[in-house]
């Protein structure tokens, strides 16, 4: 199962669509027979045989199992406008990125303060540096916890020390319990 962050970019990734993808079963299964050549390459892809490729392309079989619907949309989205994606991609990690957040939000700070982590909503632009870092990160497979980290990077960075101007003992920041986490770039 993918964590919040890679979902929060998926979601992202597919907002910039310029053309929606096909919605019958019948339409992604031809998007995915273009994109992968064969029937058989198409089963091994979405966990059916070929013949049921085939059965779906025909329209001799047009109720899949939740499951297997659920695999071929997933396969058509993670393919659809290739290039649409990079180009938004290359202008994020120029311009940066806006993440929403609520989420605890925990850190180590100096005696005499409190680190007690504790519920925040958060509405931050981060720096480009930031936005290549998280797609690096995900395209190198990392993981849900260290793509949290680069995030609580950023906030530490620019909400809680405002780019060096305050809280400039703050060590630490983690992000926990996230309720919810959304991307825009």
């Amino acid at each position: 199962m993918a964590g919040e962050i890679e979902d929060a970019i998926e979601r992202a990734e597919q907002e910039t669509f310029t053309r929606k993808p096909p919605k019958t079963l019948k339409g992604q299964i031809g998007y995915l027979l273009r994109q992968l050549g064969t029937a058989k390459a198409v089963a091994a892809e979405i966990g059916v045989t070929a013949d049921s490729v085939n059965r779906y392309r025909r329209g001799a079989r047009k109720n899949p199992p939740k499951d297997i619907a659920a695999k071929i949309d997933a396969a058509v989205r993670q393919r659809w406008q290739p290039r649409v994606r990079e180009r938004r991609r290359r202008e994020a990690a120029t311009r940066g990125i806006t993440v929403e957040t609520r989420a605890r939000f925990g850190y180590t700070a100096p005696i005499g303060t409190t680190d007690d982590g504790r519920f925040r909503r958060l509405t931050v632009h981060l720096p480009p540096q930031y936005a290549r870092r998280l797609f690096d990160a995900r395209d190198a497979g990392a993981g849900d916890q260290q793509m949290r980290q680069i995030i609580a990077e950023g906030f530490k960075d620019v909400y809680f020390q405002d780019g060096g101007a305050r809280a400039t003992d703050l060590s630490d920041v983690a992000i926990n319990d996230i309720d919810y986490l959304d991307l825009d770039y």
